[in-house]
């Protein structure tokens, strides 16, 4: 057995169109999907954060079916990822995290269509906090979750991401299942 000592945290950079994100995996699962425009010392400062003992190794060939699945993504021909994530948070957003997962591919829910999912509805804010910490863009896809009025709110990977992946899902035939 792997001591946290030991740990590796494999790395690699996505390129798509003009975007450059830092993605990143441990044993168990994809960790980390960064902004565009991020640097390599944001991941270490998060990776040194999440996974103390850990150390970040530079992987491309371990992240390439990670990187595949996310271009399928960009390029429209996949819909939902069979990987795994290995996600760090408290037990609530944690529990956020997996109800975005419940978010049909082309689909958007508020931030309290999301605290009524998990059957709180009075912690909306705590709702957008927990979605805000969350560390693997995309795979987890909290870009889903837009204001009640219908606007496209804040997100970590920007708003110019989140209105492409958006307009991304609803051109690729996620709003014809409606």
């Amino acid at each position: 057995m792997i001591n946290d000592k030991e740990q590796m945290i494999d790395w690699a950079i996505l390129e798509y169109d003009q975007w450059q994100l830092y993605a990143a995996k441990t044993e168990k699962g994809l960790c980390y999907v960064g902004s565009p425009g991020q640097s390599y010392e944001e991941l270490e400062a998060w990776i040194q954060k999440q996974f103390p003992k850990a150390s970040l190794v530079k992987n491309e060939e371990v992240l390439k079916p990670y990187i595949n699945e996310l271009h399928e993504y960009f390029e429209g021909t996949r819909q939902s990822f069979s990987l795994p994530v290995d996600v760090k948070g408290t037990p609530f957003q944690e529990e956020i995290w997996e109800a975005l997962k419940q978010i049909p591919y082309g689909k958007t829910y508020s931030y309290s269509d999301i605290a009524e999912l998990i059957q709180r509805p009075k912690a909306v804010r705590a709702v957008g906090t927990a979605i805000g910490a969350n560390p693997v863009l995309i795979t987890v896809p909290c870009h889903r979750v837009i204001g009640k009025s219908g606007a496209i709110t804040g997100y970590r990977g920007g708003m110019e991401m989140k209105q492409y992946l958006l307009q991304l899902e609803t051109q690729s035939g996620g709003a014809a299942d409606a």
